[in-house]
């Protein structure tokens, strides 16, 4: 049921249908469950979003002396679910979560997590790194001054700024790490960080595609 439900999504959307009247259309129709409606949001793009996607993402070697702004809070939601076994390898080449999770929650990971996202800015030669935390969220100040002191750390050039509205302030830079459609569809180019911290700890995301062919 969700091969064909997936077939008929992708042909809406390759003709040009929004995503959500698409979605819900097809989700109706064969009667699909909230996590397979989940699913198919977050990983089902048309053919041609993923080829301009293609040209905006940058592989790690591209990344020396540049400016990376930072989704914070997607990244670090990213990157936990991702260790987690609960992120998956969407059409687009980028990885993103499943967890229904709207804020990101400080616990005790938090910090290592960070550090292992400055460990891996170190190794890519980033030029100066720039994060950006939604300043409503709760403990954002702590997470904050956690973020700042891993850039010490690791002795890396940047800062971290809690704003109001991350999504905005982030489509202003050339190159961004996020998973967000909306901040992507912005900006020249792209970096899956979350992707590629996860896969230096040894979690490979597990492709769409693939989950598709065992259903």
């Amino acid at each position: 049921m969700l091969p064909d439900a997936y077939l008929d999504l992708k042909y809406l959307l390759n003709r040009g249908y929004r995503k959500s009247y698409a979605l819900e259309f097809v989700a109706n129709h064969y009667r699909l469950t909230k996590k397979e409606r989940h699913l198919l949001a977050r990983c089902v793009f048309s053919d041609r979003w993923i080829t301009e996607v293609e040209g905006k993402l940058l592989r790690p070697g591209e990344l020396a002396g540049n400016v990376l702004a930072i989704d914070g809070f997607n990244v670090l939601i990213t990157l936990e679910s991702l260790l987690e076994g609960k992120a998956i390898l969407c059409e687009d080449g980028l990885v993103r979560d499943l967890k229904y999770q709207g804020k990101y929650r400080l616990s005790e990971r938090t910090p290592n997590l960070l550090g292992e996202i400055a460990n891996a800015l170190n190794e890519l030669k980033v030029g100066e790194a720039v994060f950006l935390y939604g300043k409503n969220v709760p403990k954002s100040g702590e997470i904050r001054k956690l973020t700042e002191e891993k850039l010490v750390e690791f002795g890396l050039s940047g800062e971290v700024k809690l704003v109001k509205n991350p999504d905005s302030e982030l489509k202003a830079f050339e190159v961004v790490a996020t998973a967000d459609v909306g901040i992507i569809s912005k900006v020249p180019h792209v970096f899956d960080l979350a992707r590629y911290v996860g896969e230096k700890l040894g979690k490979r995301p597990v492709s769409f595609q693939q989950l598709l062919r065992e259903r």
